[in-house]
């Protein structure tokens, strides 16, 4: 397997908060996080709200500095610094969530896409520069180009304006491109165009990327990694097919089971997996989360030590990782048999409060 371009190493994020009077508080958003991301693969991050996916992938866009661990290009750690920071934002960039925020509205698309090339590609004539933003334009498949490149964003559909500011990552020619639910936005009629436009991009140019969302149904059919996140902690990752058929975290198999799946028959609702504020609870505050795991609180094979302890690592030869109690307890095998909304139901019905 080729070698990680962008990698961040055990990077962690704490913003401190106002709290009572005189005093502040530390949201513990990212904590002992590790990714890389290899030329020509799409790794996936995948949770709930609030789980820390973006500000993750705000940390490794530069956006944020990390509280510690390290963000590394190429095998050299990155530091702050002014030409190394252009340097950086050139070969990593990022696709917002909202494409109705991310273009400048009151500039045509020509502009959003010019001002991209000259302050990364400042050679080439006004011809060369005009030839290049057409060229963009018709990769992301806004066809013929100069209906497109004279047009307002207000005059643009919610799809082409993505697709422009996917046009304006590309202008810089990236080597990692960072989408934070670059879809979730979009009509439902359109994410499986953008869904293989953005895989169709990496495979071509062999960029590395990373895939933000929510939807593990979404992250299936685009990538070939998923990594699980939960209250600011990675909880499982390995190859989608393994993580999705063969899940080793009772969090990550509520996720599946939660996912719309015509092969695996009835699907439970979501509300009824996850449970509500009356019985399950809500994911924890990350000001103080809780000891041990921190999903035990809502998890229904919780023991005694995931509610003091951090759950050790279970690393497979296939690269499939996780991070729960039940596999030196010698329980792993729960997670295939039980069915995780019976459970649920269960522990409702016989504590209702």
């Amino acid at each position: 397997m080729s070698e990680a371009v962008l990698e961040a190493v055990d990077v962690s994020k704490h913003f401190t908060v106002a709290g009572t009077v005189g005093s502040s508080q530390v949201v513990r958003a990212v904590e002992g996080a590790s990714i890389r991301l290899r030329p020509g693969r799409i790794t996936a991050v995948v949770g709930e709200s609030g789980s820390g996916k973006t500000t993750l992938a705000r940390m490794l866009a530069r956006f944020y500095e990390p509280t510690s661990g390290e963000i590394i290009l190429d095998g050299t750690p990155v530091r702050a610094g002014g030409d190394v920071e252009k340097a950086y934002r050139k070969d990593v960039q990022l696709i917002f969530q909202d494409p109705f925020g991310s273009l400048n509205p009151l500039h045509r698309v020509r502009h959003n896409l010019d001002r991209a090339l000259r302050l990364h590609h400042r050679s080439g004539s006004k011809a060369e520069h005009e030839e290049r933003m057409l060229a963009l334009l018709e990769r992301v498949s806004l066809s013929p180009a100069r209906d497109y490149i004279d047009k307002f964003p207000h005059e643009l559909s919610g799809g082409q304006r993505q697709r422009v500011v996917i046009a304006r990552a590309l202008a810089v020619e990236p080597r990692v491109l960072l989408g934070d639910e670059p879809i979730s936005m979009l009509d439902v009629s359109i994410r499986l165009e953008m869904l293989n436009l953005l895989d169709r991009l990496c495979r071509e140019d062999g960029l590395a990327m990373l895939y933000i969302t929510h939807d593990i149904a979404s992250a299936r059919y685009l990538c070939d990694d998923i990594v699980v996140m939960y209250a600011g902690q990675m909880v499982e990752a390995g190859p989608k097919d393994e993580v999705i058929s063969n899940p080793q975290h009772p969090y990550t198999k509520l996720l599946v089971e939660s996912s719309p799946d015509p092969h695996r028959g009835v699907t439970g609702d979501r509300d009824e997996i996850f449970g509500t504020a009356d019985d399950l609870g809500e994911p924890p505050s990350l000001i103080d989360p809780p000891d041990g795991c921190r999903f035990h609180p809502r998890c229904p094979f919780a023991m005694a030590q995931c509610r003091t302890e951090a759950p050790p690592r279970m690393q497979r030869e296939d690269g499939h990782w996780s991070d729960c109690w039940l596999h030196p307890a010698g329980r792993a095998d729960l997670l295939q048999t039980a069915s995780m909304t019976a459970l649920i139901s269960r522990r409702t019905a016989e504590d209702p409060s």
